[in-house]
C-alpha cells in the first residue's frame, strides 16, 4: 500500500519523520507539540523544510517516525513537546488525539515504522 502524501507549506522549520499538526491557515502546517493538537500527519522529506518552504506530509497509511519513547508494537501514538511519536495514555474521560498505530517496538531516537491514520482516543475510567 503507498500513502497518502500531501504538500503542505511549513510554518515552521520542520524535520524528516516528525508528526506535523494543521494550523489556522489553509494548506500549512506546524511541529506537533501535544497530545490535543490537530494532528495531520508525519513529514516525509528527506531534510526537512525551512519556515515557509513546501513540504510532503503522509496524510494516511505506511509511514516511519522518530520515538520519543518507549513504544510497543500495535500502541496507538500520539506527539511529544518535540513532534516525536509516544505512546497515546490518555487520563480517564481525557481524549488524545492520535497519528495512528505503531507496526513494531521502538525506544526513544528510534526510527519506526506506523500506519498513519489519524483520530482520538479515551481513557478508561
Amino acid at each position: 500500500m503507498n500513502p497518502f502524501v500531501k504538500t503542505f507549506l511549513a510554518s515552521a522549520a520542520l524535520v524528516h519523520r516528525q508528526l506535523v499538526v494543521f494550523t489556522a491557515n489553509d494548506g500549512e502546517v506546524a511541529p506537533a507539540a501535544s497530545a490535543t493538537g490537530k494532528i495531520a500527519g508525519v513529514v516525509d522529506q528527506p531534510g526537512g523544510a525551512a519556515s515557509g518552504g513546501r513540504v510532503d506530509v503522509v496524510l494516511f497509511g505506511p509511514a516511519e517516525v522518530v520515538a520519543g519513547g518507549t513504544i510497543a508494537a500495535g500502541d496507538f501514538i500520539t506527539a511529544d513537546a518535540d513532534g516525536n511519536a509516544v505512546v497515546a495514555a490518555p487520563a480517564a474521560a481525557v481524549n488524545n488525539v492520535v497519528a495512528g498505530r505503531t507496526l513494531a517496538k521502538a525506544v526513544d531516537g528510534d526510527i519506526v515504522k506506523a500506519f498513519i491514520n489519524p483520530g482520538s482516543v479515551q481513557g478508561a475510567a
